[in-house]
């Protein structure tokens, strides 16, 4: 085996540079996300730089404003690049039907080895020769039917690899350790297609060669296809880097990798349904890595300080939505008064927004009673649609059935103690909800806090349920919680 030598190494040595490969073909899955933050994480902890390559070169799948969505959706979660497809950087483009010429010099290199040749057959052939194994109970190998002789190559027929060598490979992940398979996984692969373009197996080793990779993350489905990569790397002489398995993401009950049957989105659905991208990172780095300890809450700097290879899991993690609706609620106590009440006027429907009461600043004095209850953007909207809201935006019509307590025998019961408030409220100081509850509460005492509270909450809002009547007040105003209980006052008289 001749020594191996680095062809191109980038001219800035990096200790640690990564990449996120993904194909523009239209869904950016979780386990696809998941990888391209693992990958940032690291480099970022290890001072290293992070790559977004596009592997367009199999143009049937592409589909049209993927590059694009590839590149929104890794921002709104907080993932940066050092360089891709709108940054190339030192490599050239990081679109690799941009390096095409890149991938024939690298071909060329083999061929002049003697370890590569053009396709003899025609399709029609190779698939006898698959039906030939099939009966016969074997496996197909194309190196079986290796011509004898190999013709120039002229770029009209597929260009295949000769394996180098026919032999057990061993080599070592730095998550699952030494991994190892035999002889029936070498094959002489195709390594560029008859339309010129380069297959994966041939063009993601080029491209990591040239850019300086020297982690390669992904996920456990490319366990099986590792020695193919390992013979081309012999075969062109470049040292292996370091293998770094995901996890898979499981479905809900773990049994089995999570797909779209089982609610899998994609990722700027979530960003639709309301999620933050600070949760959602959070939530997708605890997939499969444990950094120990009881924390579950990071920050962006916080995962970035501690995220390490050596926490990765082998086994893999469930997709658990109730945890992410959990967290996403952690996150959204942070927020500010002034950017909750932003996101809930994005989740409010026209039936709300339209009521000639609607403002944003009783939006605001009633966020924080949303903000206490709420996971996700989408229980804002279903609880408007219940008409939870609606008291807040327009004054709600009140029947002597509503108001009746539960101990009263009539509904005039309530009359002298809605009186009483409306009296004691006359002067009583509106700017806070506990300045409205210390102007009632000795009298809600005297009579009976239920006796006071309720005939004045459903005064205030028409609903059996709802906050308490000194927040429903304040959230109002005033002179419109005045009139209120005026006309609760006035049906009951």
């Amino acid at each position: 085996m001749e020594e191996k030598t680095n062809i191109n190494l980038t001219s800035h040595q990096i200790s640690v540079v990564t990449r996120f490969a993904p194909s523009p073909t239209g869904f950016m899955h979780i386990g696809g996300v998941r990888t391209a933050l693992f990958a940032y994480l690291y480099a970022k902890k290890m001072g290293g730089e992070f790559i977004l390559r596009i592997e367009d070169t199999d143009k049937a799948r592409e589909v049209e404003g993927s590059i694009e969505h590839i590149m929104k959706s890794l921002r709104w979660l907080g993932i940066e690049w050092d360089y891709g497809p709108d940054n190339p950087g030192p490599h050239g483009s990081c679109k690799q039907s941009d390096r095409l010429d890149i991938y024939k010099k690298y071909a060329q290199k083999l061929i002049d080895k003697g370890l590569a040749y053009p396709d003899p057959y025609t399709p029609e052939e190779v698939q006898a020769f698959r039906e030939q194994a099939q009966a016969e109970k074997r496996p197909f190998l194309f190196r079986d039917h290796r011509p004898k002789t190999f013709e120039q190559w002229d770029g009209s027929k597929p260009l295949r690899l000769k394996v180098p060598e026919i032999k057990r490979y061993h080599w070592h992940d730095e998550v699952r350790g030494a991994l190892e398979a035999g002889e029936e996984m070498l094959d002489d692969i195709i390594i560029i297609k008859a339309d010129g373009f380069p297959t994966y197996n041939f063009a993601h080793i080029v491209d990591d060669q040239e850019m300086g990779v020297t982690h390669v993350m992904r996920g456990e489905e490319f366990i099986s296809s590792t020695p193919k990569f390992l013979s081309l790397y012999d075969a062109l002489g470049i040292p292996y880097p370091k293998f770094v398995t995901m996890p898979p993401i499981m479905a809900a009950d773990g049994k089995k990798k999570l797909g779209k049957r089982d609610g899998a989105k994609d990722i700027l659905e979530y960003k639709t349904d309301g999620y933050l991208p600070a949760a959602m990172m959070n939530f997708l780095a605890l997939i499969g890595w444990n950094p120990g300890g009881e924390q579950e809450v990071f920050s962006k700097n916080e995962l970035l300080e501690k995220f390490s290879l050596e926490k990765i899991q082998r086994s893999g993690g469930a997709f658990n939505e109730e945890k992410l609706n959990w967290m996403n609620k952690e996150y959204l106590q942070k927020l500010s008064a002034e950017a909750f009440t932003t996101y809930a006027a994005e989740a409010l429907p026209e039936a709300i927004t339209s009521l000639s009461g609607y403002s944003t600043e009783i939006l605001t004095k009633l966020s924080p009673t949303i903000q206490e209850r709420v996971h996700v953007k989408s229980e804002i909207t279903e609880a408007a649609e219940r008409g939870e809201y609606a008291w807040a935006f327009a004054t709600p019509e009140v029947t002597t059935e509503m108001i009746t307590w539960k101990k009263d025998a009539r509904a005039e019961d309530a009359l002298p103690r809605l009186q009483k408030a409306h009296q004691l409220l006359m002067d009583a100081d509106f700017s806070t909800p506990d300045t409205i509850k210390a102007a009632l509460w000795d009298y809600a005492q005297e009579v009976g806090k239920g006796e006071l509270l309720w005939p004045l909450r459903v005064s205030l809002t028409g609903l059996e349920r709802s906050p308490d009547p000194f927040t429903c007040a304040y959230i109002v105003g005033k002179d419109e919680a005045m009139q209120r209980i005026k006309n609760a006052i006035n049906k009951l008289q």
